[in-house]
């Protein structure tokens, strides 16, 4: 894995990465945003463009956030509400547009 998205994203979903991402490989959930992390290329380009600061390489992810590791990974390889298979590596995120779930993580997550 490489960049992930993490809890400044949640409820926001300004999208800017997105526009940024040279591989398409950001998804919309409900609450926030994912980073396929098998698809990403480790470009950066997304980092800079979130306007709250919510990206980040894996290693440098702020102390207490480390459980986004885990769900940007669960997003992608479990079923989720409203699905009925795992995500997996679908090839790009425009084609697919914001999927309306979240981890249950996420769902829950409390500012």
């Amino acid at each position: 894995m490489t960049f992930v998205i993490g809890a400044a994203c949640v409820d926001v979903l300004d999208r800017a990465c997105i526009e940024e991402c040279p591989i398409d490989c950001i998804f919309i959930g409900d609450r926030m945003a994912y980073v396929q992390p098998d698809e990403c290329i480790d470009c950066g380009g997304c980092e800079p463009a979130c306007p709250v600061e919510a990206i980040h390489y894996e290693d440098d992810l702020p102390a207490g956030q480390e459980q986004f590791i885990v769900e940007n990974r669960r997003f992608f390889d479990e079923p989720l509400p409203g699905r009925t298979r795992p995500l997996g590596q679908p090839g790009g995120a425009a084609a697919i547009g914001p999927l309306g779930s979240d981890t249950r993580f996420v769902r829950e997550y409390q500012p």
